[in-house]
């Protein structure tokens, strides 16, 4: 081979180790440190807090080219905790949340942009009650890195939005609960290698 064709040949597979490389990785959800909280007016006195878990989940990211990242998630509704066991059972009843007639809303993204910097908004559809409505989630890319012994590779997120309840059907009691519900989200995912099951969490740390 001559040394201009090779020369060639080490550029050609540079350029494609390159564009492997910047492949999106695909992470599964760290349901031990994802967390959704929501907040809701009450009468006008305070905006008390509940808090949701994700059951199962999955994310492409690409920290080069986010447009080309994704995301697929259920959160759990029976999982709600609203500091109060009876006020729990009332808002997954027929009224609000209905987790009898559908356990688990659904959220699948639809497009991914770069703001600036770590910042970006997340579009999506999201099912709740059987409603599926668009969703916009303004977000922080946190950090993606190995954790502090090197177990895993993590990426993580916040994202904060607004929904209108009455969008998804939940109507009841308009003259004591507000109709807009702040959401924050707090998300962990794993780096999907193969070989650990990445829903636990990562045990390294508390």
């Amino acid at each position: 081979m001559s040394f201009a064709r090779a020369i060639v040949l080490t550029l050609i597979l540079a350029a494609f180790a390159a564009n492997a490389h910047a492949a999106p990785s695909t992470y599964r959800y760290d349901t031990t440190h994802s967390q959704i909280l929501f907040s809701i007016d009450h009468n006008g006195y305070s905006r008390p807090f509940g808090r949701l878990h994700i059951a199962k989940g999955w994310l492409r990211f690409d920290p080069d080219d986010w447009s080309k990242s994704a995301t697929e998630l259920d959160i759990d509704l029976s999982s709600l905790d609203l500091g109060d066991a009876e006020w729990n059972k009332a808002v997954l009843g027929r009224s609000y949340l209905d987790s009898a007639g559908a356990r688990y809303a659904h959220f699948v993204s639809t497009s991914v942009e770069r703001k600036d910097g770590d910042n970006g908004v997340l579009r999506g559809r999201l099912t709740l009650r059987g409603v599926t409505r668009e969703v916009e989630l303004p977000f922080s890319a946190n950090r993606v890195g190995k954790t502090i012994y090197g177990l895993h590779t993590v990426a993580g997120f916040s994202a904060r939005t607004t929904l209108d309840r009455t969008d998804f059907g939940i109507t009841a009691n308009p003259n004591s609960i507000g109709r807009t519900v702040t959401v924050w989200l707090e998300l962990e995912a794993i780096l999907d290698d193969g070989k650990t099951d990445n829903t636990k969490g990562d045990k390294e740390t508390p």
